[in-house]
């Protein structure tokens, strides 16, 4: 979940346009916006924005929800979705010096401040945005950008007081799986692979196919968040991105640096020399990934629930319940345990900027706001009353028909704009919060996620004695909460030292893991000591010098 893939050539060419940019910008001073809105605040008005991420549910605001945001608030989104992860097109919007009014720049939010491509919401949020100061309460100090610059150029997107329903991160083995097989435990990779063998020798094809006993997530970005990730996931450790924070010291270490990960990345090795690792897992694309599991075909992957969203939708659509899959907190051995459920607090850092080049930032800050706000939270998650759900006896309920509407229509987002196709462009409440009338914001309760399940997930949950997945996993109030938040949040200069090395760091790790999962197990040593070799010439001693005075300093501002 850190920096995504690019060229060095890339960062380097535009280096040097960051500081034209930033000195034009600076010479501009406010004259590219104003604060003060046009006039009419319900005039119509189109406002331009980017997304860092592809968004294949973006519904052009014609849905039942956009026509009624479109209704109040007199906006029009015109946005642009990027496939690849807004890397490259933020780095030369920095570099031209123009931009579209509101962007959503995932890790890239330094690039664009250090342009002075966004404005200090600071004065916008405390006299526009009475329900973002609601909802972010005492957490106003974590938009601060830095501990020398205390202006606030990102409003986070992240859910608030998150108590989250399902767990975001683990092994997926299909029901069919551990039905045949009695339930198995299935707490270790050792445990996974025992089952992934029974299984595959019983069954060496599935509908026709090749079966597959795993296969990896590899394409750019998603190789990190998956595959790169399960070593400190595996290891009794959170998502930090690609450092591990020392929770006592806050010493940051490239996560691939700690010995014990190197056991994580032996055993994909040893998947691979017994023949139950799919050959094409460094190769393949998204699409190619996902298809393998809407097939069915493959028996299990590790990564984020996020990832295969779409073919857990493709499977329930084509009646292919017992292959769908369900999510277990697996770890190197039974001495770890998983940190899926350890709170980051309220997460800053990754969400939603202003640009100066937008004309109405009055409009914008008040768009934004209008999207936080109880009656509108209560619409992106529920819809529109009289149309998604009805009120009985003073609470919400979901019709049968729209439940089965909801869960079983892959366009239901598209369809109908509920969903993050809007509540991704703002904070928003989590799971388990409450509204003014003791309801959730959130349709994500116990009791509907219990009664959204197949027949054959809720069989698969109670032979294991549970009735979520989640509670297959250590809960909230097992960990202390991250005073550094989410690591991969956390801002880094754009063109510095240290975002140089990492991507040096990043593009090594990109070549010799896959190299060192799909060697022959007697050079698995050798590789993975050329590998971190590579890493001390790619500068990582001094970047993990740099990145935990960051973290040190991100501690003492937020504590202030």
């Amino acid at each position: 979940m850190s920096s995504f893939k690019k060229t060095f050539s890339l960062l380097f060419i535009v280096s040097f346009m960051f500081f034209i940019a930033a000195c034009s910008n600076s010479e501009q001073g406010t004259s590219k916006k104003s604060n003060s809105s046009s006039g009419d605040e319900d005039a119509p008005i189109t406002l331009t924005l980017f997304g860092s991420d592809a968004n294949a549910d973006w519904e052009k605001m014609e849905s039942p929800v956009g026509q009624k945001i479109k209704e109040d608030t007199g906006v029009t989104l015109k946005p642009e979705f990027d496939i690849d992860g807004g890397q490259q097109k933020i780095a030369l919007m920095a570099a031209s010096g123009e931009y579209p009014d509101m962007i959503l720049p995932k890790g890239e939010a330094g690039t664009l401040v250090d342009a002075g491509a966004l404005i200090d919401l600071t004065e916008l949020i405390e006299e526009h945005a009475p329900n973002l100061k609601k909802m972010i309460g005492d957490n106003m100090n974590r938009l601060k950008w830095s501990k020398d610059d205390s202006s606030i150029y990102i409003i986070p997107n992240a859910a608030v007081d998150n108590q989250a329903m399902y767990p975001g991160y683990g092994a997926l083995v299909q029901h069919a799986v551990v039905k045949e097989l009695g339930y198995p435990e299935l707490k270790t990779l050792e445990d996974l692979e025992n089952v992934l063998r029974e299984y595959s020798k019983k069954h060496p094809e599935i509908d026709g196919q090749p079966t597959i006993p795993l296969t990896l997530q590899s394409d750019g970005w998603r190789f990190q968040a998956s595959t790169l990730n399960s070593g400190f996931m595996m290891t009794g450790a959170g998502d930090d991105g690609e450092y591990y924070i020392d929770p006592d010291t806050y010493e940051a270490t490239l996560h691939y640096r700690r010995p014990i990960e190197k056991e994580v990345f032996r055993w994909y090795n040893h998947m691979n020399a017994e023949g139950l690792l799919d050959p094409e897992s460094f190769v393949q694309k998204d699409d190619q990934f996902l298809s393998k599991l809407s097939t069915g075909r493959a028996l299990a992957t590790i990564a984020p629930d996020y990832m295969v969203g779409q073919a857990q939708n493709a499977l329930r659509d084509e009646g292919k319940l017992d292959r769908m899959y369900g999510m277990y907190p697996i770890t190197l051995s039974e001495e770890y345990q998983s940190h899926v459920y350890q709170s980051p607090g309220f997460q800053a850092g990754w969400g939603i900027g202003i640009s100066v080049d937008c004309e109405d930032p009055v409009r914008a800050i008040k768009f934004i706001d209008y999207l936080v706000s109880e009656e509108t939270q209560i619409m992106l998650n529920w819809g529109l009353e009289g149309e998604h759900y009805e009120i009985v006896d003073g609470k919400r309920v979901i019709p049968e028909d729209v439940w089965e509407y909801r869960n079983n229509n892959k366009n239901f987002a598209k369809e109908t704009g509920i969903g993050y196709n809007f509540a991704g462009l703002a904070p928003r409440y989590g799971d388990g919060v409450l509204d003014s009338t003791g309801q959730t914001y959130t349709v994500a309760t116990r009791e509907q996620q219990i009664k959204n399940q197949t027949d054959v997930e809720k069989e698969v949950l109670k032979a294991y004695g549970v009735e979520l997945w989640k509670d297959l996993y250590p809960q909230m109030d097992e960990f202390d909460e991250k005073p550094w938040g989410a690591a991969y949040n956390i801002p880094i200069p754009g063109g510095s030292d240290l975002e140089v090395k990492n991507q040096r760091m990043l593009d090594v790790t990109f070549k010799r893991i896959p190299e060192a999962i799909l060697a022959n197990p007697d050079d698995f040593d050798t590789i993975w000591e050329t590998f971190m070799k590579d890493l001390e010439k790619a500068g990582v001693e001094e970047a993990e010098e740099e990145f935990t005075k960051i973290i040190q300093d991100t501690v003492e501002l937020w504590s202030n």
